[in-house]
């Protein structure tokens, strides 16, 4: 039986039999991506937190069933009944699309070890500090070793050709005018590039940093080689090049710690009572889930001609609940004065003399 099959695939045309293998690769391949979806959705509906065996499905899987046929393709390419030259042209090609199959993997492995490093360092937490430097080292680095990986594909691929190698030999005897163009060409980008790679080690700003950056307040989305992406508010974006921030100044909310001291100014009359604002406005704090307990000041920071300058200083965990925290106050406030002393508003007081009075009214 095995004779006779043997025989059969013997007789066989070249070309149906070139197909066949070619068929059996990719069928190898198909079968890898049914098993590798099934997985992925199994595990994808079955939990919302992290699993290992999860990001190596989805980062690795795609690669995986680009490069198990292009493997296996690889390995029945002797057994193919080809012309030396089409054995030739066909080895070279699937040569090439190895080593991109390969790039991608390990393109995939470097996500995996990113995800993974992600759960460990949770940016949920309340106390983020050391997950967000983490991340932001761990962001320029993956990036920077991609880079790293393509280039090094890019690099392989046309080594592989004999005729570019000696084509490579020659230009380089006349790169070195070129190589200064270049140079001047692309020394804003370098500038760049150093200037991520300066932020990614010293961090005056990591992911989720709280910035105020040309008048806008927004928070550090993402760092990349070359510039930043800040979140603004009102969820506006807001793209800076990252030398940006090694040239010129911006404020960093977050840089050592999240905590944050917030001011209420409001402006009343001499007479504001301050015994009973320091009174409302301990009740107010004491009463609010936004105010960490820390600080609680009321003072008078000014006396302008007609009124003072009343600041109300309290504290909070993070930027976003001090700026809840100072509208609160400030709000509430107001309301207290207007309903318990409304006298203490501002006013304009006139003096007017009984002798000029009577000569203004006078018919």
């Amino acid at each position: 039986m095995w004779n006779d099959l043997e025989n059969y695939f013997d007789k066989l045309p070249p070309i149906f039999w070139n197909l066949l293998l070619t068929a059996i690769a990719l069928l190898a391949g198909f079968i890898f991506k049914v098993i590798i979806t099934f997985f992925s959705r199994y595990y994808a509906k079955r939990s919302t937190k992290y699993s290992l065996f999860y990001s190596v499905l989805s980062r690795i899987g795609r690669p995986l069933n680009f490069f198990l046929p292009v493997f296996i393709f690889n390995l029945m390419l002797p057994l193919m009944r080809l012309s030396d030259r089409a054995a030739t042209g066909l080895d070279r090609i699937v040569g090439i699309l190895i080593i991109v199959a390969f790039a991608l993997l390990l393109i995939g492995v470097i996500k995996v070890i990113e995800d993974y490093i992600n759960s460990v360092f949770d940016l949920s937490k309340a106390d983020n500090l050391k997950e967000r430097k983490i991340r932001t080292q761990l962001q320029f680095v993956r990036k920077f070793v991609v880079s790293i990986i393509i280039i090094l594909a890019g690099c392989a691929i046309l080594l592989s050709f004999p005729h570019l190698r000696k084509i490579g030999t020659g230009l380089l005897t006349g790169v070195g005018i070129g190589g200064i163009i270049i140079g001047f060409a692309a020394q804003r980008s370098l500038a760049n590039f150093l200037a991520g790679l300066q932020i990614a080690f010293t961090q005056p700003m990591r992911i989720d940093d709280v910035l105020i950056v040309e008048g806008e307040w927004g928070r550090v989305e993402e760092i990349t080689l070359t510039y930043v992406v800040l979140n603004i508010w009102d969820k506006r974006r807001l793209i800076l090049p990252i030398n940006y921030f090694i040239e010129k100044p911006f404020q960093n909310w977050t840089r050592n710690s999240a905590e944050l001291l917030g001011t209420v100014f409001i402006y009343l009359d001499y007479t504001a009572p301050m015994n009973a604002l320091r009174e409302e406005y301990s009740r107010l704090l004491k009463a609010n889930e936004l105010w960490d307990g820390n600080v609680n000041v009321v003072q008078i920071t000014d006396a302008k001609e007609r009124v003072i300058e009343v600041r109300f200083l309290m504290s909070a965990t993070t930027s976003g609940r001090a700026f809840d925290l100072r509208c609160y106050i400030r709000e509430n406030m107001i309301r207290f004065i207007q309903e318990n002393y409304p006298e203490a508003l501002p006013k304009t007081r006139a003096i007017i003399e009984e002798k000029q009075f009577k000569e203004e009214i006078r018919p």
